[in-house]
């Protein structure tokens, strides 16, 4: 069979990720302050970007700006789309490379557009104080390492004590082998179990130990008087103690339930985790992208603008490129043509992104005006009356695809009037009413067993069928393993593990 070359055309379609369009998802998923650092980083690099100043009311403005300033809000946004279509228009002619557009009209029409944005910044953050910021706590780390530098040790030992120090865990326990330890030190194990226990000894009691039966033997040695019967509790049963078998325990020593619970409060007293006092973790304060206000009978969104750098063209490279149009001859036409491609080219990356950070903000808009709609019950009365909703039905209200929805309710935080939740929060699968009427969601399932085992009996706990019947009770049809999922999730130990008989 002979081979041959030849030639052929087809058609197809295929979607190609441009630049502009990366730049465009990858602003929709930054929150407030990610944002933030994205245009400041973009503002050093990109000369044609300067951040617009705000002139003080009353100050230095025209009766223009005046009657804008008091115009009708809607009104307001309605001029502001409108003003932000023409620049988009031009800017397809911008794309396109015309040498006879028109960049001073275009320039003026985009300061304009942007400059009459209406202001939709809300102070509503309490900042922590100066001194809270510069304060430095002692870690763990340092307090154990000051300890054995005053302990008399060889430099063997105190090399054994430092390596000890360095594998502890934020709870206090040693987190590598002791054998491997030894050998890096280049001591036996009989020497390094003495320098252990050492360690063991400072302050805190109990920190280095591998397991919580070995912190809870030392600081049981340390008690003044000694109390033979809770260390031996905690040698030989310490699992029937964990499980609230009081009459295992008392059954097994001889001794009667009441001496195992005298016990048994001396343990409870101990520190299972000796490092937990120096463990301080930085606070994460949560700045809201947007706020939920209740006005009379309706819900008001503002997006909060606050630090975020409000973006226009500058006019100084609005002279530049008149100029480079009007070099004609020899070197200097050649030099206004590089003149005119760089501002070009910085132009069109700065309208890009002044796009689609408006783009961004009115994605945003629309979708937490589609949760709203949804949810307004969640809005009025709290958690529990949560509706079952999927990015599905928001991206079929605004028209949008669920990638879409997905990317912008990411890691993005939403202030209600019934506390500050993650956009994320208010997609959730249903539950079934037993009934077969209206489903309910499962954070509002969560939320009814969370508040019923806050209620309970801590003598007789509920347990997870306990809960099964009394949600089926109140019309919800809910399996006995999604139950225990649920309290898992709510981090509740199960219900013996919660019964106190003490």
């Amino acid at each position: 069979m002979a081979l041959e070359i030849k030639q052929s055309l087809r058609l197809s379609q295929q979607l190609v990720m441009t630049p502009q369009l990366q730049q465009a998802i990858k602003l929709l998923q930054l929150n407030r302050m990610e944002l933030a650092e994205v245009v400041n980083q973009e503002m050093m690099e990109n000369p044609v970007l300067e951040e617009l100043s705000e002139t003080p009311e009353g100050e230095n403005a025209t009766p223009a700006e005046a009657d804008s300033a008091q115009a009708d809000p809607e009104s307001e946004q309605l001029r502001d789309e409108e003003s932000f279509i023409k620049p988009q228009a031009q800017e397809e002619q911008l794309v396109a490379g015309k040498d006879d557009f028109n960049w001073e009209s275009y320039v003026e029409e985009f300061n304009s557009s942007s400059s009459s944005a209406p202001s939709m910044r809300e102070i509503n953050e309490e900042l922590p104080s100066f001194e809270n910021v510069l304060t430095k706590t002692t870690t763990l780390e340092d307090h154990l390492t000051w300890q054995l530098s005053m302990a008399n040790l060889t430099d063997a030992e105190r090399k054994l004590g430092n390596l000890i120090i360095g594998n502890l865990s934020d709870d206090g326990y040693l987190n590598a082998n002791l054998d491997d330890l030894a050998r890096e030190a280049s001591m036996e194990l009989e020497d390094a179990e003495e320098v252990l226990k050492i360690v063991q000894n400072f302050d805190p009691l109990g920190v280095a130990s591998r397991n919580l039966q070995e912190c809870l033997a030392i600081q049981a040695r340390f008690m003044n008087p000694r109390q033979p019967l809770v260390e031996t509790i905690i040698e030989k049963h310490l699992g029937e103690l964990e499980r609230k078998n009081y009459p295992a325990i008392a059954k097994a020593l001889g001794i009667p339930v009441e001496k195992v619970i005298d016990a048994t409060r001396l343990i409870l007293e101990f520190e299972p985790k000796p490092g937990r006092s120096f463990h301080t973790s930085d606070t994460q304060y949560i700045t809201p992208d947007i706020y939920v206000y209740k006005v009379a009978d309706e819900f008001m969104i503002v997006l909060n603008e606050d630090g975020m750098p409000k973006l226009r063209i500058s006019p100084y490279y609005k002279n530049i490129l008149a100029a480079a149009q009007g070099g004609t001859s020899g070197g200097d036409k050649d030099k206004n043509k590089l003149t005119k491609e760089y501002v070009q080219e910085k132009l069109r990356s700065a309208v890009w992104l002044i796009r689609s950070i408006h783009n961004r903000q009115k994605t945003i808009y629309k979708v937490t005006d589609a949760i709203v709609k949804r949810q307004r019950d969640f809005f009025e009365k709290g958690v529990q009356q949560l509706k079952p909703m999927i990015l599905k039905d928001v991206a079929n209200d605004i028209g949008m695809h669920e990638s879409t929805i997905s990317r912008v309710t990411t890691n993005k935080f939403v202030h209600t009037p019934v506390g500050i939740f993650e956009l994320k929060y208010f997609f959730n699968s249903s539950i079934n009413a037993a009934d077969g009427g209206d489903s309910l969601a499962s954070e509002a399932v969560k939320e009814k067993i969370r508040q019923m085992i806050q209620k309970e009996d801590v003598k007789n706990p509920l347990s997870d069928q306990k809960i099964v019947e009394l949600l089926r009770s109140e019309n919800i049809e809910i399996a006995r393993r999604t139950v225990a999922k649920y309290r898992d999730m709510l981090g509740i130990l199960s219900s013996g593990k919660r019964r106190k008989v003490i």
